[in-house]
């Protein structure tokens, strides 16, 4: 007798039709993500952030200070572009450069007030968007699309952004 419950509930595909499949994903994420940081940029003056500037804000709510290598490796962005971002925050007061402990000429990176305001105003923004995605999308769904893209890019973390 088996046990029904340990069977997978769909077979595995073939790798070569898995490959083909995740192409697709692909095709749907680069332009979902230029339709997105289109639609950031357009609320840019109520914000008044750039794409740029919310990524490097984001970052250090959700990891908490950081040096511009340490955002530049965790967002797959040189260290020049995000050292440009990082100026841009600072000459608007959102964050704000603090002594490293660990490393005398890499100073931390952190959200200031105004900062952490700001990128408050965005996420709860975002958020109000998100909530109008079609009602057939479940927690599961996207539990799995979180996986399947963390796979995804953990295939790809040897490649050198800088």
């Amino acid at each position: 007798m088996t046990d029904d419950r340990t069977a997978p509930a769909f077979p595995e595909p073939p790798r070569d039709d898995l490959a083909e499949r995740l192409t697709e994903v692909f095709d749907l994420v680069g332009p979902l993500y230029r339709r997105v940081h289109r639609k950031v940029e357009e609320a840019a003056p109520i914000e008044g952030l750039s794409v740029g500037v919310r990524a490097v804000l984001d970052l250090l709510r959700a990891r908490g200070p950081m040096t511009v290598p340490q955002m530049g490796r965790a967002q797959a962005l040189s260290r020049q572009f995000v050292q440009r971002m990082v100026n841009d925050a600072a000459r608007q007061h959102l964050v704000e450069s603090v002594p490293n402990p660990a490393h005398r000429r890499s100073s931390l990176i952190r959200l200031t007030g105004p900062g952490r305001a700001a990128i408050g105003a965005v996420r709860a923004r975002e958020r109000a968007l998100l909530r109008r995605v079609d009602g057939e999308v479940t927690m599961a769904d996207v539990e799995a699309c979180l996986r399947v893209l963390g796979a995804v890019h953990a295939l790809f973390d040897d490649v050198d952004v800088d």
